[in-house]
């Protein structure tokens, strides 16, 4: 792969450059601070997020006193090459105030079209179990405890099963997403989050390719 020189990047009059930092697992938007050329360069090098602070006029390395580093996966410019999305792992809440992200004011959100997402889902089903809602099914499981949500994890598996077994598209969609739906309430119940599992899966991934490039060899 071809990577740009940072002289073909467009720094401001200030020298600087925006870069949005997103979590590498959930996509979502953390921050937004700036770089110049020397703390883009102390980025890769590394391979931690080091920012300009504009306030303070300073060098300023994410997590130095906080300890909530933010290593580095991918920095990718944009198509007039005039700003920059950093892509990391974080180790702590992205903002000062101590959220997960800067980003946490609604200003506006459209019911209409307000995506939905997996992430969305399992912080609906965490607020449930925190806060039961008379007459929700979610808050009904939560309430019965871990052996009915087991149970309905099983029924729900073998509900896949059977329309796979038919072969049928449709139908196997249908029970997938109500299996899918039960098994967050699981994840939701024993403190697994989505995260987790992306990294487990992500786990696996690195090792089957090692083991396909031994076998190569």
């Amino acid at each position: 792969m071809q990577y740009l020189e940072p002289n073909a990047l467009k720094f401001d009059k200030d020298g600087l450059i925006p870069a949005i930092v997103q979590d590498h697992y959930t996509r979502e938007v953390l921050t937004l601070a700036y770089m110049n050329a020397e703390t883009l360069a102390l980025t890769v090098a590394e391979g931690r997020t080091v920012f300009w602070s504009r306030s303070r006029q300073e060098i300023w390395r994410k997590g130095e006193t906080s300890g909530n580093i933010q290593r580095v996966v991918s920095v990718t410019a944009d198509c007039d090459r005039d700003a920059l999305v950093v892509d990391v792992i974080k180790s702590g809440p992205a903002c000062h105030t101590g959220a997960e992200s800067c980003f946490f004011a609604p200003v506006y959100i459209s019911d209409e079209l307000k995506p939905f997402t997996v992430q969305g889902l399992y912080e609906m089903l965490a607020d449930r179990k925190a806060h039961p809602k008379q007459g929700s099914y979610t808050s009904y499981l939560f309430d019965k405890g871990l052996e009915k949500i087991l149970k309905k994890v099983g029924e729900e598996s073998t509900e896949v099963i059977i329309a796979g077994t038919k072969q049928d598209k449709e139908e196997t969609v249908y029970e997938i997403g109500d299996l899918a739906y039960h098994v967050l309430v699981l994840m939701t119940a024993l403190g697994i989050t989505p995260e987790d599992v992306v990294k487990e899966l992500e786990k696996r991934h690195i090792i089957d390719h090692k083991v396909k490039q031994e076998r190569m060899q």
